[in-house]
């Protein structure tokens, strides 16, 4: 595991972070929404989003006229941050109880896109993250959709993972106590598709299926 640079390094528990590419980049794309922070006028300020990486860079969308969007897209920094969930670790006192989880923390700031291709690319590419193969079924997107919609790239070059797996860290006291401890599993998954009223006669394509 490579170990993250100091400004990067958690004040606890640093032993479980990494700046390994392959680590950050796993993690960033089996999550499909982060949290980007900022602050305007000494204001914070905290959204969620959708987004999808691409090579050495992540990508969110959002329209031309939101708040959000206009003030990021000004470059201030942001903090960025994703968390999977793996399992509730639940231990024979609740001090110990704890949660097994994937995470990356990135600092960054924005770089809107103006080429009209690379936008359109990346609208193409969080589509199909979102909702993977459903890109060239659907209804191609229009000119002045791409127009209003405004299309952000992040750098993670300033990023760090931290991971924490296995089961209680009970007290050696308390291993003992007849009381029960080990790991609730979470797990994320797609349900079967459910049809709208225009759509109840229209076969389900391939790619939901």
């Amino acid at each position: 595991m490579s170990t993250p640079p100091s400004h990067l390094q958690p004040s606890r528990l640093a032993k479980r972070s990494t700046s390994d590419h392959e680590v950050i980049c796993s993690i960033l794309d089996e999550a499909l929404f982060c949290t980007i922070s900022y602050s305007v006028d000494n204001r914070p300020f905290s959204i969620p989003t959708s987004f999808v990486r691409y090579e050495d860079k992540i990508y969110i969308h959002g329209s031309v006229g939101s708040h959000f969007i206009r003030e990021i897209e000004k470059g201030i920094p942001v903090c960025i941050t994703v968390m999977l969930t793996d399992a509730l670790v639940v231990a024979k006192s609740a001090f110990s109880h704890t949660v097994n989880y994937r995470s990356v923390i990135i600092f960054s700031k924005a770089e809107k896109i103006e080429d009209f291709e690379t936008k359109s690319a990346a609208f193409e590419w969080l589509t199909n993250k979102i909702v993977p193969g459903s890109w060239e079924y659907l209804r191609p997107m229009k000119d002045s959709e791409v127009r209003k919609t405004t299309a952000l790239a992040f750098s993670f070059d300033e990023a760090c993972a931290k991971t924490r797996s296995g089961m209680p860290n009970d007290e050696e006291e308390d291993l003992a106590l007849p009381i029960w401890s080990g790991l609730i599993p979470i797990q994320t998954k797609y349900l079967a598709p459910v049809a709208d009223e225009t759509s109840q006669n229209i076969p389900l394509p391939k790619h939901l299926a």
